[in-house]
């Protein structure tokens, strides 16, 4: 099963014919077992990575850490859950350290971001210290190289 959950993270267009194959399997045994991981919560979904410079100059990442007091019998679940509802965020971690909360959001700008965590984030009950970090380049998602080698952004063309 780990050698199938491992193959469609990497590469979720195989179809189960190929999975197969690669796996010792058959097509059957493959499309059950993915079936199954999707009913057991298991598979969450599929992405596709996509290098959002590339495509838009307004696109702004933050790693937003917080400090956060946890809720008696409910831990960290409860402030987490409100947070992951909000549209700009997309991911939500628990984390040691100093902080407690590790918020990815996505906006249009950084004043975006500035103001999501201004007038919502940080008036959060439960929510007592944050930490913004902009994302400036991704080199590695996901374990997929982000980097062009032929490019240099730095403007040193001269060297």
């Amino acid at each position: 099963m780990e050698k199938l959950l491992k193959l469609i993270e990497k590469q979720p267009l195989l179809t189960p014919k190929q999975l197969a194959v690669m796996l010792d399997m058959t097509e059957q045994q493959v499309e059950d077992a993915i079936e199954k991981c999707k009913k057991n919560g298991i598979i969450k979904g599929y992405r596709t990575l996509i290098d959002w410079d590339k495509v838009s100059q307004n696109h702004v990442r933050a790693l937003i850490e917080l400090r956060v007091t946890p809720k008696k019998g409910r831990g960290f679940e409860e402030i987490a859950q409100a947070i992951s509802e909000m549209e700009e965020v997309e991911e939500v971690t628990l984390i040691s350290g100093g902080y407690d909360l590790l918020v990815e959001i996505r906006a249009k700008t950084f004043q975006e971001i500035a103001m999501l965590v201004a007038k919502r984030l940080s008036p959060l009950d439960d929510v007592y210290g944050t930490k913004t970090n902009f994302v400036l380049r991704s080199y590695k998602v996901s374990g997929v190289p982000f980097i062009d080698e032929d490019k240099d952004e730095r403007g040193l063309d001269f060297l």
